[in-house]
């Protein structure tokens, strides 16, 4: 599977739409926090705490946390397997000031690697209808189809957040990276 910038395709199969989608709004997140230093990745705007550096490091956890750990039962890999979830549930958020750019795009870009993997080997592996390793706590195990569709709302709202920040740190605007 490549990345396909492009987004979905206009009259595409499900799989190609649903790829399309999730590609495009990776390639759009990593536009928005893309060139910047370790000032602009944690730069805040109006009353939120939140940062594009904080944003690529939960983005990776959600990555890892769903392609990897909810879609095969597989340990999501460090630095996620050696948090302790319960006593600090917000440590992306909170520990991504004291990374690098380049340990935070790279953690973000590894992770978007490992799940491109791992959702071609789900789609081998049953297509779309593919259940998940675990189920969900009220006890519905949700197939890859909805595993994809929950990522691209989390992309798509962190996308938004990531707009506003990338504004306000050096005025870049735009829906799409350029082509």
């Amino acid at each position: 599977m490549s990345a396909n910038h492009e987004g979905p395709p206009a009259a595409g199969n499900e799989i190609d739409t649903l790829l399309g989608s999730l590609e495009r709004q990776r390639a759009t997140f990593a536009w928005k926090c893309g060139g910047l230093d370790a000032a602009g990745l944690r730069a805040t705007t109006a009353a939120s705490s939140m940062t594009l550096g904080g944003l690529l490091k939960h983005l990776a956890l959600v990555e890892a946390d769903y392609f990897s750990h909810k879609l095969f039962g597989r340990n999501p890999g460090a630095p996620w397997n050696a948090v302790d979830w319960d006593a600090d549930p917000d440590w992306e958020w909170r520990t991504a000031a004291d990374d690098t750019p380049e340990q935070l795009l790279a953690l973000w870009q590894d992770a978007v690697t490992r799940s491109r993997a791992a959702v071609t080997e789900a789609l081998a592996d049953g297509g779309l209808d593919r259940l998940a390793a675990g189920a969900w706590p009220d006890g519905r195990t949700p197939s890859l189809r909805r595993m994809m569709i929950d990522v691209i709302e989390e992309y798509a709202r962190h996308v938004g957040h990531a707009d506003l920040l990338r504004e306000s740190v050096d005025g870049l605007v735009g829906e799409d990276p350029p082509r």
